[in-house]
C-alpha cells in the first residue's frame, strides 16, 4: 500500500510517529508531509527531529513543494491519513483551501474519491469544529478523533496509543495486533 501521511501542529504527535512505525512495519510505501507547527510539535512533544522522519519514511515532501507527486491525482494512492489533525489543517481541507501540499494532497484524495482520513486532536470541539467535520464526513472522510478507548485494559501509555493507531490502521485496511478486539462479556 502506499500512504500518505500528513502530520500538523496539533498535540499528539506521539501518534503520528508510532503509526509511521505500524505502517513500515507493515510494508507500506509512506509519504510523509509536515506543516512547520507539525515539526515544531514533534520535537516538543516528543524530541523527534527530521531526520527520525527521514529515517522511517519512503519520502518526505516539502510542505510548499506543491509540485510533488502527491499533488496529483495521477499518482496513485491508497490512502491519506492527516495525524494529528490541527483544526486549521481540518477547516483548510472542508472549505477546498490547498494553500500547500498537506492541504492539496488532501483534496486529491477528495476529488479521486481515495480514503482520507483526519485524526483531530483537540478538546472541546465548538460549533464550527463540529460543522466542518461533519462536512467531510458528509464527502466521505473518516474523521477518528483521538479518543482512545479502554476496553482492552491498558496498563501504560504505549498501550493507549496503540489502541488508538490500531484504530487507525483499521480504517485504511492494514493489519495489525496492536491492541484486543472486544469479544464481549
Amino acid at each position: 500500500m502506499r500512504i500518505i501521511v500528513g502530520i500538523t501542529g496539533a498535540s499528539g504527535a506521539v501518534y503520528a510517529y508510532r503509526l509511521i512505525e505500524v505502517l513500515k512495519d507493515a510494508g507500506c510505501e509512506i509519504h510523509a508531509v509536515v506543516s512547520e507547527p507539525g515539526w515544531q510539535v514533534l520535537e516538543y512533544e516528543c524530541g523527534i527531529t527530521r531526520q527520525d522522519i527521514i529515517e522511517k519514511v519512503d519520502v518526505l515532501h516539502d510542505i510548499h513543494n506543491i509540485a510533488a507527486c502527491i499533488a496529483s491525482g495521477s499518482f496513485k494512492t491508497d490512502a491519506m491519513i492527516v495525524i494529528p489533525c490541527s483544526m486549521r489543517t481540518l477547516g483548510g481541507i472542508a472549505n477546498g483551501i490547498a494553500d500547500n501540499l498537506l492541504g492539496r494532497a488532501a483534496d486529491v484524495m477528495l476529488k479521486e474519491g481515495r480514503k482520507l482520513i483526519l485524526v483531530p486532536r483537540e478538546t472541546p470541539f465548538n460549533a464550527i469544529h463540529l460543522g466542518n467535520m461533519l462536512k467531510l464526513a458528509q464527502l466521505g472522510v473518516k474523521i477518528v478523533p483521538a479518543c482512545p478507548g479502554f476496553y482492552h485494559r491498558p496498563t501504560n501509555l504505549s498501550e493507549v496509543i496503540d489502541m488508538m493507531v490500531g484504530k487507525i490502521c483499521d480504517a485504511v485496511d492494514v493489519d495489525h495486533d496492536l491492541y484486543t478486539r472486544w469479544s464481549g462479556q
